[in-house]
């Protein structure tokens, strides 16, 4: 009997807000965004991101693909504030379509193999 070895992810946009009138530190512009599909982010042509406000929001980008919980704060909230204190820009993150992943496809190991560190 084969297994279903499937699993889902959130399509993600992450797009720039910035306050009317407000001088922007970081080279953002309003509206300025990128997708993350799977583990590929892509951005519109031209267009680029600072490498600053990508850190600050990068580790929070898997946890927001996964379905979370509807109590668990990863699931409401979305606004990331610009790593410069003298910025007032901020990264929206948006949840998108769903896309379907095969674990077959995406790693070398076995369903089911245990991932604790060899000598563990």
């Amino acid at each position: 009997m084969a297994t279903d070895d499937s699993f889902k992810l959130y399509d993600l946009r992450v797009e720039v807000s910035c306050p009317a009138g407000k001088r922007i530190m970081c080279g953002a512009r309003e509206g300025d965004y990128f997708t993350l599909q799977g583990e590929m982010l892509h951005l519109p042509p031209g267009q680029g991101i600072s490498i600053y406000s990508l850190a600050s929001v990068l580790p929070l980008l898997p946890a927001k693909q996964r379905v979370t919980d509807a109590n668990d704060w990863m699931t409401t909230d979305a606004l990331i504030a610009c790593p410069d204190p003298n910025c007032p820009s901020q990264l929206r993150i948006v949840r998108e379509g769903v896309r379907v992943f095969k674990h077959s496809e995406t790693t070398v190991l076995p369903l089911n193999t245990p991932s604790t560190p060899s000598g563990a």
